[in-house]
């Protein structure tokens, strides 16, 4: 039974993982489950096993991109020396424009999405991010922590435009 219940995670992941990529090439409005299912080699109704609409399976995938930014800073947070903090944060988050790129232009479309539920997904993501920033910077006795915080998270905001547009030069130091 717990082989099952591995394999049934395991699924689940792959159609979030698919869920990402197909969303983040073509936008979540265009995007089909069908496309979906067929990124993930499975069958079309074999998504609605684990999600009950296409929102249900973006929410997820939302999640899932927040969830590694948020882990990324927080193991920073908990190692970083006070002297190294912001640029150690600062390559944590451009290894994550490296290896999860997708995840972050979902990010990016999904703040375009007006849909209630979507919004407040990435409210909450985006909360939670400032807020373990700025809790960080104030530990750490960097001077005016919120304004540093608010800068911090705009040159985020830049580096994925560079990315979505690649202009690299835009998040030239």
């Amino acid at each position: 039974m717990a082989k099952d219940t591995t394999a049934s995670v395991n699924r689940r992941n792959d159609i979030i993982s698919a869920a990402i990529d197909v969303f983040a090439e073509i936008g979540y409005y265009r995007a089909t489950t069908a496309q979906v299912a067929e990124r993930a080699q499975i069958s079309q109704p074999y998504i609605f096993r684990f999600f009950k609409t296409k929102e249900a399976l973006l929410l997820s995938a939302l999640e899932v991109s927040w969830a590694r930014v948020i882990d990324s800073f927080r193991q920073v947070v908990e190692t970083a020396a006070s002297d190294q903090l912001e640029r150690e944060l600062i390559d944590a988050y451009e290894k994550i424009l490296e290896s999860h790129q997708s995840e972050i232009l979902l990010q990016m479309q999904a703040q375009t999405i007006q849909e209630d539920v979507i919004r407040q997904a990435m409210q909450k993501g985006f909360s939670e991010v400032r807020t373990m920033v700025l809790n960080a910077f104030s530990h750490a006795g960097i001077a005016e922590a919120k304004q540093r915080t608010l800068i911090f998270l705009a040159i985020g905001m830049l580096c994925n435009v560079s990315i979505a547009l690649d202009m690299p030069e835009l998040k030239e130091r």
